[in-house]
């Protein structure tokens, strides 16, 4: 077997962009917090690019257990940290809460330098465990069911599946000495820091809440079942794989996945998702979009065909409003299970359900094509065009994507809105209250934002100054704004404010469709923060978001300001006159 050779790095100290921390965090308990402030992945849960720690753990008992190695950004520090701890020699389990191809690096790198471990996982991780390292050889063992596993000095170590649709092989890991629950990916926030632990934990709950409608929300079945497994243990730690370590705020962070899920369940319009995915890609693909679908505050179910069973996807399509299909392309064909899925639909579904189609794919996309031909030949009408996405999906992609379910949520919301009956009123029964909030009025402006390869805008009438020193404003944004994923805690955006007798609001007013380019013909420059001044505005605010609060079916965003200039001296302000306060 050939030896693995650690390339050489620079010390620690002397690079601030990826590093690792050996902490003690238990009796014989370390945790390695591998950490980068760099985005690691075009996935939409580190869209924010707040950086990320992939946190791994070492029990020392009588024989000594890795859980959770990382992916291969870190393969070389990651195994430099470990080997200053303990000799590898003596590792005898690798526990993985869910296999990632990304870890294939370091799984490897162990393997190499210590093959005497023997991996713990699940039976569907089993499966891919093999597949991704290529070697029917390996020692596993097997966790089907709850079992235990005696690493001695009194860790007996318990396991609890907790399979999703997203991770069908996830897997949790109790230790009853330390009380540590290794959550693999519940509880988790994608930021990086030198936080080690939760405290002040408050300043952790958009990001936490991000995190959760990124990966949980269209699986909220599944976490409220894993929930119920976990809730009879006594824990004082949740050991994530991503982010802080959750000690201060156990109760509170349990209870509001469970409020998440609920939210979830009370929705009256749902869509079912349907995928198979060979490497991960067209997964990431239906991520997104179940991103854009719940923004719309519709609920998704994600349907794994890979590990469903057909009678679980006819039930799931007999309760729902629409359906989309996402598939990668083997061979010039879908996968055999995309097939049986597609048959089930296409018998179950009436044609009223609307429909959609995806997928991901290396020298060819025939699987999406052909998803796309049986559907339009049976008479369903399509909520977005087929989105195709070559290899690995990029920012650009994903943002369409997640348009892309906005939209299909907003078509089935409207239908439904059409559907309803309406109660005929007077005038005098017209709701008071309505016109009188209708009075509020503002200044009419276009909010552009861009990050990375991104960039968005919208029409923006509720708007005010909010804070003299340091300067600073507060706008709504609707969740179902294509923008909103731009206007997290440390965005930027440029506030264009617009003048009477311009043509700007009526180009903003039109609908847009997936990833449309929002500035095609219009004359821009770019600010300073990167995003885009509108040269026809009155005059324009560069921004910066400080924070946000929630406020129904609207985020208000507070952000200070940076810069600003009046383009136009002697125009005037336009401004939006409204006859009722429940609608634009």
């Amino acid at each position: 077997m050939t030896n693995y050779q650690l390339p050489i790095t620079k010390p620690m100290q002397e690079t601030k962009k990826r590093d690792v921390q050996v902490i003690p965090i238990g009796a014989d308990t370390l945790i390695l917090r591998s950490r980068t402030w760099d985005r690691l992945k075009f996935e939409v849960e580190y869209s924010l690019q707040k950086g990320t720690t992939a946190n791994s753990y070492v029990i020392q008992g009588e024989k000594t257990a890795l859980i959770d190695p990382p992916g291969e950004s870190f393969t070389a520090i990651y195994l430099e940290a470990v080997q200053k701890r303990l000799a590898l020699k003596k590792v005898d389990y690798v526990i993985l809460g869910h296999v990632n191809p990304n870890r294939s690096v370091t799984l490897k790198a162990l393997l190499e330098l210590a093959p005497q471990i023997t991996f713990v996982t699940s039976n569907p991780g089993a499966i891919a465990l093999r597949s991704t390292l290529q070697n029917d050889d390996l020692n596993i063992i097997v966790i089907r069911a709850e079992e235990t596993l005696d690493l001695g000095k009194g860790h007996q170590l318990r396991f609890i599946p907790t399979p999703t649709p997203r991770w069908p092989d996830s897997l949790c890991t109790y230790d009853p000495l330390t009380q540590i629950l290794y959550t693999d990916k519940l509880f988790g926030t994608h930021i990086c820091g030198d936080q080690v632990f939760d405290e002040g934990w408050t300043n952790l709950s958009e990001d936490r809440r991000f995190y959760y409608d990124c990966l949980h929300a269209s699986q909220a079945k599944q976490v409220e079942t894993a929930l119920d497994k976990l809730a009879d243990l006594t824990v004082k730690l949740y050991a994530v794989s991503h982010g802080p370590l959750v000690r201060y705020s156990l109760k509170e962070l349990t209870q509001f996945y469970r409020e998440w899920n609920q939210l979830q369940k009370n929705q009256d319009i749902t869509i079912t998702l349907i995928y198979a995915s060979a490497y991960g890609n067209t997964a990431t693909l239906a991520q997104a979009i179940a991103k854009g679908i719940t923004k719309a505050g519709v609920a998704v179910e994600s349907i794994n065909c890979e590990f469903t069973e057909p009678a679980e996807i006819q039930a799931a399509i007999e309760k729902s409003s629409g359906f989309i299909i996402g598939s990668p392309t083997l061979g010039g064909h879908a996968p055999t299970q995309i097939q049986t899925a597609l048959g089930i639909v296409l018998s179950t579904a009436p044609k009223t359900q609307l429909a959609g189609v995806f997928g991901s794919y290396g020298w060819s996309g025939e699987a999406v094509d052909l998803i796309e031909g049986k559907l339009r030949d049976a008479g369903y009408r399509f909520g977005f065009e087929p989105i195709r996405a070559k290899f690995k999906p990029t920012d650009v992609i994903l943002q369409q994507c997640k348009e892309a379910g906005t939209d299909f949520a907003q078509t089935l919301k409207k239908a439904k809105k059409a559907a309803t009956p309406r109660q005929r009123v007077s005038d005098s029964q017209t709701d008071r209250t309505e016109q009188a909030m209708g009075r509020v009025i503002g200044s009419l402006c276009v909010l552009t934002a861009k990050r990375g390869e991104i960039s968005s805008a919208m029409l923006a009438s509720w708007v005010s100054q909010a804070t003299f020193n340091p300067p600073g404003l507060t706008v709504a944004v609707a969740k179902d704004r294509a923008v909103e994923s731009l206007t997290h805690t440390g965005d930027k955006f440029v506030l264009n404010i617009l003048q009477e007798g311009k043509e700007l609001r009526k180009h903003f007013l039109k609908p847009f469709s997936p990833a449309e380019d929002r500035f095609a013909g219009i004359s821009t420059q770019e600010a300073s923060n990167g995003c885009y001044i509108l040269n026809d505005a009155l005059a324009y605010l560069e921004c910066t978001v400080q924070n946000r609060m929630e406020s129904g079916d609207h985020w208000v965003v507070y952000a200070s300001i940076e810069n600003g200039k009046v383009l136009h001296p002697d125009g005037v302000t336009a401004v939006h006159y409204r006859k009722s306060g429940s609608h634009y």
